[in-house]
């Protein structure tokens, strides 16, 4: 199984590293486009705030977890990193890294739901760049199906614990009483909505949002019945704000030391919360040498997130279990596809024609409706080719009979219309 993965999370390098190398969703596009003509058979790639993760079936069977780094940082030019910032996988152990991301007991914050959605999104870019095949396509559903069994089987994501959540729980830390503190969310994306509603329901005095597109502020706003101002003024009122969580997606800094001690000179040495939960960061980090000022980034959440998480560390054994029965179950999959060529070639052929119809179709269906659609075309797949699967297992076992497994090989080509000179067929069976 010769799948390679690169990684760099929180677990080997620090937040500085991780947002230098972390890709936008355009970046992760691009990149896979480069992979694909450079690197990757298939192969797809995940960065959220914590992590950036290459999975990949490499061209060239040489490829060295090594090359793979080399092409990342290569678009990264400049960084001082080096190989004790990354993580390699290989084979079963790639595929075990993955499904302990999407279950979440790999996150920063174990359980964080959030996970599972953003390793489905980088599945999805994958599929739309062409850059996933047969064993890729399978891997996915095969992961999507261990976080989904998480969720639902385990406690390990139980009560609405993210990164925002976190923060809000410091700034509580800080200040006992919210009731007459004033906050703005800068960003109203999936992060800084969450980071707002935790506020609201914590019973914040006044509650102000800002985004560079103003339409998402307002209908954020609306929801959440508080107010916004506009992208361009927010710096001219920023002292009116006890407490700023910026949560954007930018590339640059949004917020600089200057801002926040023009802002403390009006405020009059009022203390002011600075709660930095975008990677890369919107606050200059040396803010946090002003007075009155505590600043505090996602790195800083340590702590509070051990605290809130004891109780979803006891449901991991549980998790651990999932992950077991998952990966033996891929890899039985796998192990099939080395019996007899023919089976993998037969699976895909099927697989190709499952999935072409499926895409043309599942615009018909509802978004809750089109999971089902996946998990019911591919368990019907399954049963269909069970029993040709089994028999052509069968005839491999037979050593001394190499007769019957020609002539079945032959007859289920035929039958199913699979070219016997497929060329990777005709490559495993030399």
């Amino acid at each position: 199984m010769n799948i390679l993965t690169v990684a760099i999370n929180h677990h080997t390098a620090p937040v500085e590293i991780r947002e230098a190398l972390h890709l936008n969703e355009d970046e992760v596009r691009a990149l896979t486009l480069k992979a694909k003509e450079k690197i990757f058979k298939e192969g797809f790639i995940l960065s959220t705030c914590n992590r950036t993760e290459i999975y990949c079936i490499p061209k060239n069977l040489n490829t060295l977890h090594k090359d793979i780094q080399d092409f990342l940082l290569n678009e990264k030019p400049g960084l001082n990193v080096s190989g004790e910032h990354f993580q390699y996988f290989s084979s079963t152990d790639a595929v075990k890294h993955l499904f302990s991301i999407i279950t979440g007991i790999n996150s920063q914050l174990i359980g964080d739901n959030q996970i599972f959605k953003q390793v489905k999104s980088s599945f999805q870019i994958a599929d739309d760049l062409q850059s996933s095949g047969f064993l890729l396509r399978h891997l996915f559903a095969s992961a999507t199906h261990a976080g989904k069994r998480a969720i639902t089987e385990t406690g390990i994501s139980e009560g609405a614990v993210t990164i925002s959540f976190a923060a809000v729980q410091l700034i509580e830390k800080i200040f006992s009483s919210l009731g007459k503190k004033t906050a703005l969310v800068i960003g109203a994306g999936e992060t800084g909505e969450i980071a707002a509603k935790h506020l609201r329901d914590r019973g914040i005095g006044k509650l102000t949002i800002t985004n560079r597109t103003q339409e998402r502020a307002d209908q954020l706003a609306e929801t959440l019945m508080c107010s916004t101002i506009p992208f361009l003024d927010f710096k001219k009122q920023l002292h009116q704000f006890d407490i700023i969580i910026s949560a954007t997606s930018s590339n640059d800094l949004i917020l600089t030391k200057d801002d926040i001690s023009t802002s403390i000179k009006t405020r009059k040495g009022s203390t002011i919360i600075l709660m930095d939960i975008a990677v890369p960061r919107d606050i200059d980090p040396e803010s946090k040498e002003l007075d009155h000022v505590f600043y505090k980034d996602i790195d800083s959440l340590n702590i509070i997130i051990e605290h809130n998480l004891k109780k979803r560390h006891s449901e991991i054994p549980k998790v651990e279990k999932i992950i077991k029965e998952e990966l033996e179950e891929f890899s039985s999959w796998y192990s099939s596809l080395d019996a007899a060529p023919t089976i993998r070639t037969l699976r895909e052929h099927f697989e190709n024609i499952r999935a072409e119809e499926v895409k043309k179709n599942k615009n018909k269906f509802t978004e809750s409706d089109q999971d089902k659609l996946e998990i019911i075309t591919k368990r019907i797949i399954n049963k269909l080719l069970h029993h040709p699967t089994t028999e052509l297992k069968k005839a491999a076992e037979q050593e001394n009979d190499s007769a019957i497994t020609k002539t079945k090989v032959g007859i289920l080509k035929e039958m199913f219309g699979i070219d016997q000179h497929h060329p990777e067929n005709n490559e495993k069976e030399k």
